[in-house]
């Protein structure tokens, strides 16, 4: 089974290299006209998962069931543009979405909890004569 799972990783790792390198992150510059140029700079993450099992049998030959497979998420962040020798980082503006506002949001609730908790504490508290 190792064998077989070690290939299905293998194939899946293989395919990531072929679509993510060094050049998604960093993009190949764009030449515009009146001697501008744009170089694209973007984020990259990914993921995959393989796995699989030895299914029991009564014939000499190994039964192998299993799968893989892999996600990327390529998000542009920023250009970087280059005029007459001048360089500028030019920012790409994205609206967050729902998981980056929550997480944003996280330490305000914390903050928020343990303040109120803290006041029922003093409550409690007799005050010292």
């Amino acid at each position: 089974m190792a064998k077989n799972v070690e290939g299905l990783m293998g194939v899946s790792v293989e395919k990531i290299r072929e679509l993510v390198d060094a050049n998604t992150v960093v993009g190949t510059p764009i030449a515009l006209g009146d001697g501008i140029t744009l170089i694209p700079v973007s984020k990259v993450s990914y993921g995959f998962a393989s796995g699989g099992s030895d299914l029991p049998n009564k014939a000499a030959a190994d039964l192998f069931g299993g799968g893989a497979g892999a996600g990327i998420n390529i998000t542009p962040v920023a250009f970087i543009s280059i005029k007459n020798g001048e360089v500028n980082l030019l920012p790409v503006v994205s609206k967050p979405d729902t998981v980056d506002r929550a997480i944003s949001m996280v330490p305000d609730v914390v903050d928020k909890i343990t303040s109120k908790f803290g006041k029922n504490k003093k409550e409690e508290t007799p005050a010292e004569e």
